[in-house]
C-alpha cells in the first residue's frame, strides 16, 4: 500500500504534469465501491481545470476551478499509469482523460481502489503535521497495541503496515507496546521517529524514482523485509501478526505493558 512518503512523491510528479490542465472525461470501468453514479462524477468534473493535487492522509485530493474535490484511496493494489489518449493498461478503475490527451488510469486488480466525490474534512491530525505534543496526550486512555493505534486512522493519518514497523524500530518499541503504558520520554522518542522515518524514506524514493507515481522497491527498510531474515543492521527479525497485520520487529524493541 502506498503511504506518506510514496504519496507525497506520486503528488509532486501529478501536479507538475496535470496541474492547469482541463479534464475533458472522467470513466468509470468498474463502480464496485463508488458511492455515487458516475453521472455525478462527470457532472462535477468534467470541462473543468485541475487547480491542486493535495496529499491526505493516504488519500490524493484533486481540486478542480468550481470547488469541487475528487478523493483518490488506493488501498492495498491500487496503481497509477499515464496514457496517451488511449488507455490499455489491464484492470483499470477509472480513467481520468484531460483536453491535450494526457491520460491518467488507476488500476487495481482486487478492485478495491476508493473514488469520492467531496471528501469530507476530518479532525484527525496527519502523521507530518501533529501538533507538540499531541501523542501525549491521544495515547492516554487507550489500552490497545500501538502498531494498531498508529495504523487505523483514528489518532494519525497517513501511516500503513509498513512504515509503522520501520517507526517502531526506530524509537525501539514494540509493536506490543500497550499504547497508554509507553512513557511519556519515549512517546517523545516516537513523535521524533515517525517524522525520521517518513522524510528519509521520501528523500530515498526521490533520489531513486524521481518521476514515479507509481510503489516502488523497498529494499531500503530496515525491518520490514517480508523476504529477508534480518535487519539491515544485522539483527533477527522477528514475525508475528498483530490485528491481522503481518509485523516484523526485533528483541531490541521494548515492550511496554
Amino acid at each position: 500500500m502506498p503511504e506518506i512518503p510514496d504519496l507525497n512523491i506520486f503528488n509532486k510528479n501529478l501536479s507538475k504534469r496535470l496541474v492547469g490542465k482541463t479534464l475533458d472525461t472522467i470513466t468509470i470501468l468498474v463502480p464496485r465501491r463508488l458511492k455515487v453514479p458516475e453521472s455525478d462524477l462527470k457532472e462535477a468534473f468534467e470541462g473543468q481545470q485541475l487547480v491542486a493535487i493535495r496529499r491526505e492522509g493516504k488519500e490524493l485530493h484533486f481540486s478542480f476551478k468550481n470547488g469541487r474535490v475528487l478523493g483518490l484511496h488506493l488501498m492495498l493494489h491500487g496503481t497509477m499509469f499515464w496514457y496517451d489518449k488511449t488507455n490499455e493498461n489491464k484492470f483499470t478503475i477509472v480513467e481520468l482523460l484531460f483536453s491535450d490527451g494526457t491520460g491518467l488510469a488507476i488500476t487495481d486488480w482486487q478492485k478495491a481502489v476508493i473514488i469520492t466525490l467531496d471528501p469530507k474534512p476530518t479532525k484527525v491530525p496527519d502523521a507530518m503535521d501533529m501538533p507538540s505534543g499531541y501523542l501525549n496526550t491521544a495515547l492516554k486512555k487507550i489500552s490497545h497495541p500501538i502498531k494498531t493505534v498508529l495504523t487505523e486512522g483514528k489518532i494519525v493519518r497517513g501511516i500503513g503496515n509498513a512504515y509503522v514497523d520501520e517507526i517502531l524500530y526506530e524509537a525501539k518499541i514494540s509493536p506490543f507496546s500497550v499504547a497508554n503504558r509507553i512513557p511519556e520520554d519515549k512517546i517523545a522518542v516516537l513523535t521524533k521517529a515517525i517524522e525520521t522515518v517518513l522524510t528519509d524514506a521520501e528523500d530515498h524514493i526521490m533520489q531513486n524514482f524521481p518521476d514515479t507515481i507509481t510503489e516502488k522497491e523497498r529494499d531500503f527498510l530496515q525491518v520490514h523485509r517480508p523476504k529477508q531474515t534480518q535487519t539491515l543492521a544485522g539483527e533477527d527479525i522477528l514475525k508475528a501478526e498483530i490485528n491481522k497485520r503481518k509485523t516484523y520487529y526485533t528483541e531490541s524493541q521494548i515492550l511496554f505493558e
